[in-house]
């Protein structure tokens, strides 16, 4: 089983920055398409970013916004957010593109 390690979280005023790191040790990382998703209290869980062979790719909320970006050789995932918003709080979790997140992801607090 896959395990992932979501860090970086926290709370963070109206338009501040964060970035949130994915560590994934032992898994043969470069291999696949990774993404963020992340989930708020009450609502399903929201596809924010993936990267891989396509490149990459982001949700309409957050394009412009987020960056994400990966270290294969440090098997670590990333996730740059800025301009950061009220709606941008929730638990965020990098998984495997396509798969749901099973690990305990990071929590993200936006407000004034």
């Amino acid at each position: 089983e896959v395990r992932l390690v979501e860090s970086g979280g926290g709370s963070v005023q109206i338009g501040g920055s964060l970035t949130l790191s994915c560590a994934a040790p032992g898994f043969y990382f470069s291999s696949y398409d990774m993404s963020w998703v992340r989930q708020a209290p009450g609502k399903p869980v929201e596809w924010v970013a993936s990267i891989g062979a396509p490149g990459s790719r982001y949700g309409d909320s957050v394009r412009g916004r987020f960056f994400i970006s990966r270290d294969d050789a440090e098997h670590t995932l990333y996730l740059q957010m800025n301009k950061l918003k009220p709606e941008d709080s929730g638990l965020y979790y990098c998984t495997k593109t396509g798969a749901q997140p099973t690990s305990q992801g990071t929590q993200v607090t936006v407000s004034s």
